[in-house]
């Protein structure tokens, strides 16, 4: 009788010949993704296979780093020169959470003659893409590369391959060169690079394969990688496999004219003439490859226009919109290919064109108090989000050049602020409502902002210094607090030195102007004084709404004189000191907000006193936040404050006295607990999830009061509450969903006021594997093992097995998970020996239905009295 180590010998010999014999037509191939939401990606898996090969795949099978296998089906077939077809096949896929997946797609076997690949007949031929699923990073998609491997090299003269990476994202990219990969996108021992006269490299930053130049004839495969880079880090890595056949020949390679690189703004026009000639005289053709040629909006044409023996030229045409701008440049891959009937040779090029987002043009910079406002023109494009505002103290020489976006940090500026929107053409400066400062000479200067973080070339810088105004306010104080009769006090120093400005001769007049709130955007003349002295200068504003809002006034200072008035100096800015209340748990958050050109150096907090009437002094602070904390909520708090400040230069008014309104908040409990950290594993044995949390502080968990648990049973799905729990001290649960134990799980904290914390990371786990299919078979009617039968379980919809004999024959096929095959082909028992299975099982998952396949032997043995072997699983 023949062992059973020779049946399994003999079989593994014959599908290896099987395989080696149908599988040799691979040449080249890459891996790119599309992503389509957090954790969903669209693949695309490209071939370039030989078309004389009797091989070809309608199907591959799809490895994605995540434990599971999925199969892809063929969406495209074409041909291209040299016996080249390009393949493209696309799959969806889920992954369970974030992570590092590496994508691998493997196919048998690469073509034999391989120069730099031992025994490359026998070799795995695969490509891999790494993945990184980080939903912090935003949505990513790999590049698409563009110009298809199929160019022939030839000996004696460099040879230039360039992948034509295009990034929809606009990420940066990076190349490099690494070694070819067999099965499960491991390195191929042994493997070697090319030969090379003078260098065999890969330009890192324009993508160029460089062959300079070979040395020998054959065929040799060569891989590079592109890797993608975001805010610095690598963020995922797509590697081409490609195969370079060398000849031997004749023929001189044409020869493109030098590129140039450009810069070019949205909306301008780009027309640029390219040219190559031919040593021999052939014809030439010239071809152009790159991203910009496939923009949704405004995408490029490149036209041939003239031709003949030995030269040919053509003409980019482009007028990049607003769309188009972004922060990497576009690669443009020229290639001038002759038609000579010995071989065809090529060369290629490539130069780089910038977009840039065009200048805003920045109008003014207006003092108003202690603060600016900026205003710029309308940009003329919806596409932008918004503005990034810059400033700096004293003004620069900084003159951008054409291919400069944004402001370099070298010159100082920071950034201050945002202003969304596309219409926006305004801004105020209030230094996070502290104010500027005096006598300090401030210079702006905006930049455009494209949805992709791209920034715009910069505008014009315009410089501004605060004034004081004349008239120097000094007060601007609440003296009664009412929302219909409230009044504010306003005061300013006697204006100095007239008699140095010529014509000011008197009489004169002060305009008071009023705007609400602390800004102030339209400015109402309330009232004028005519005066001949100027010791007028106080005035009490009536009738207002001082509980809900604050009041901005600015005085304009007039020489009255008839046939002689005008404007004495800029009109000075004040508002008045708003008080706003913010509630809490047992305290009040007090925020003082002003808009004043002195400088407040002390607040001092009053808080009203039911017992005497009268308010008491409670606190003082040199900022404009106060917490009054240790209050009990439900209770109603007054309050007011007081402010003391100075001008900064020398002879001005100081120790300037300043109320707010009367302010009155009841504190209550508003504040969420804190959020627990959730944990979950399975026990796959017992089918049941095991939920804990924790909240590591004692103040935080001391407010809670209780959780809430939620549940859904796969990841597309919403979660829905699974239990409440009204004690703070319970910090675990035992989930037992049943015969699938996937599903994702969150939780909250509440306290006793009904609040609730934000919702914890969402934690996933998946379904237990339990599918596996025995090795020995005894179908001998003993009663004993005498039918294959799979270990499955519930999790398990179907599957798609497949059994061959030694000469490939299919003998049996079932789609149901526990198989239950008799040992029988067409009726009769079969003889004994190795069969070769391929399972491919559909299993409920975390993520939906999700497909793996297995492939292994089953040693089938008939003999009567046989023993079935025991089969430890792992």
């Amino acid at each position: 009788m023949i062992s059973s180590a020779k049946y399994i010998l003999s079989s593994l010999l014959f599908f290896s010949v099987i395989f080696s014999a149908h599988a040799t037509h691979n040449r080249a191939g890459e891996i790119t993704y599309k992503q389509i939401s957090d954790l969903s990606y669209e693949i695309t898996i490209t071939t370039f296979t030989y078309v004389l090969s009797q091989a070809d795949r309608d199907f591959l099978d799809v490895d994605w780093g995540d434990g599971t296998i999925s199969t892809a089906e063929r969406s495209f077939k074409g041909q291209l020169p040299n016996y080249y077809q390009k393949n493209i096949y696309k799959i969806k896929h889920t992954y369970p959470g974030p992570g590092i997946y590496k994508i691998v797609v493997q196919d048998p076997n690469r073509n034999y003659g391989i120069n730099n690949i031992p025994n490359s007949v026998n070799v795995v031929f695969s490509i891999s893409t790494v993945l990184m699923v980080n939903p912090g990073t935003g949505l990513n998609s790999t590049p698409v590369l563009l110009n298809p491997p199929y160019d022939k090299a030839a000996l004696g003269y460099k040879f230039i391959h360039n992948p034509g990476a295009f990034d929809v994202d606009g990420d940066s990219l990076s190349y490099n060169l690494t070694v070819c990969t067999r099965e499960d996108g491991k390195p191929i021992e042994n493997y070697t690079y090319p030969p090379a006269s003078n260098e065999f490299y890969v330009d890192s930053i324009t993508g160029d394969l460089v062959w300079d130049s070979p040395t020998e004839l054959g065929k040799y495969n060569v891989a590079m990688e592109i890797n993608e880079w975001r805010n610095g880090i690598k963020i995922g890595t797509v590697v081409r496999d490609m195969q370079i056949e060398v000849y031997e020949t004749d023929n001189n390679p044409p020869v493109n004219d030098t590129l140039v690189d450009f810069c070019i703004e949205a909306g301008d026009t780009l027309r640029y003439g390219v040219s190559a000639t031919d040593p021999d005289g052939d014809y030439v053709s010239l071809l152009s490859t790159s991203g910009i040629y496939r923009l949704d909006d405004c995408p490029a044409v490149f036209d041939s226009i003239d031709y003949g023996n030995g030269y040919a030229k053509a003409e980019l045409n482009w007028i990049p919109c607003h769309e188009s701008v972004r922060g990497q440049p576009y690669d443009v891959l020229v290639k001038a290919e002759d038609n000579n009937e010995d071989l065809e040779l090529f060369d290629l090029d490539n130069f780089r064109i910038t977009v840039l987002g065009p200048p805003p043009v920045l109008l003014s910079a207006v003092p108003e108090g202690k603060y600016v406002r900026l205003n710029w023109e309308l940009y003329g494009t919806d596409v932008i989000d918004g503005y990034n505002i810059y400033r700096r103290e004293g003004p620069t020489d900084f003159v951008p050049d054409s291919c400069t976006s944004g402001i370099p940090d070298e010159y100082g500026f920071e950034k201050i602020g945002f202003a969304g929107g596309s219409s926006t053409v305004s801004f105020i400066d209030t230094n996070d409502g502290e104010g500027l400062e005096n006598g300090v000479e401030y210079a702006y200067r905006i930049v455009a902002v494209y949805p992709n973080g791209t920034e715009s070339k910069t505008s014009n810088e315009i410089t501004t210094t605060l004034v004081s105004g004349v008239p120097l306010i000094t007060n601007v104080s609440v003296v009664n607090t009412d929302d219909v009769n409230g009044e504010i006090f306003i005061a300013w120093a006697k204006p100095q030195d007239l008699d140095t400005i010529p014509g000011a001769t008197g009489p004169y007049e002060y305009i008071i102007y009023r705007a609400e709130g602390i800004v102030g955007d339209s400015f109402v003349a309330i009232d004028s004084i005519q005066t001949a002295d100027l010791n007028d200068t106080v005035y009490t504003d009536l009738q207002l709404n001082t509980i809900d809002t604050a009041y901005v006034y600015m005085i304009e200072f007039y020489n009255d004189a008839a046939g002689n008035r005008f404007l004495v100096g800029e009109p000075a800015v004040a508002s008045s000191t708003f008080l706003r209340l913010i509630p809490g748990d047992q305290k009040i958050q007090l925020v003082v907000e002003r808009n004043v050109p002195w400088v407040n150096y002390r607040y001092d907090i009053y808080r009203y006193n039911e017992v005497t009437s009268d308010f008491d002094s409670i606190a003082s602070s040199s900022l404009p936040e106060y917490s009054d904390e240790s209050l009990i909520n439900g209770d109603e708090y007054c309050y007011y404050v007081s402010s003391a400040g100075s001008y900064q230069k020398e002879g001005f008014p100081q120790d300037l006295i300043n109320l707010s309104q009367e302010a009155c908040m009841i504190p209550y409990d508003n504040e969420a607990p804190c959020t627990p950290a959730l944990n979950v594993s399975t026990n796959c044995d017992s089918l049941y999830n095991y939920v804990s949390w924790s909240v590591d502080d004692t103040a935080c968990f001391n407010d809670i009061a209780g959780y809430r648990l939620f549940f859904k049973p796969d990841f597309d799905g919403t979660l829905e509450e699974l239990i409440v729990f009204n004690n703070r001290n319970i910090l675990e649960y035992t989930h037992y969903p049943g015969d699938i134990v996937a599903g994702c799980y969150a939780i909250l904290a509440f306290d006793d006021a009904g609040n609730e914390s934000p919702l914890s990371v969402v934690i996933c786990v998946d379904s237990c594997n339990f599918y596996e299919i025995p090795n020995v078979f005894t179908p001998n009617n003993d009663g004993s093992n005498d039918i294959l039968r799979a270990k499955t379980s519930g999790l398990v919809e179907k599957v798609d097995f497949k059994l061959y004999n030694r000469s490939g024959v299919l003998i049996f096929r079932t789609d149901i998970p526990r198989l239950n095959w008799h040992g029988t082909y067409k009726g009769d028992l079969v003889s004994p020996g190795v069969y070769f299975y391929q399972c491919d099982v559909f299993e409920r998952r975390i993520t939906g239905l999700e497909e793996f396949s297995l492939a292994g032997f089953i040693h089938v043995i008939t003999e009567k009295g046989a023993e079935p072997v025991k089969i430890e699983y792992k």
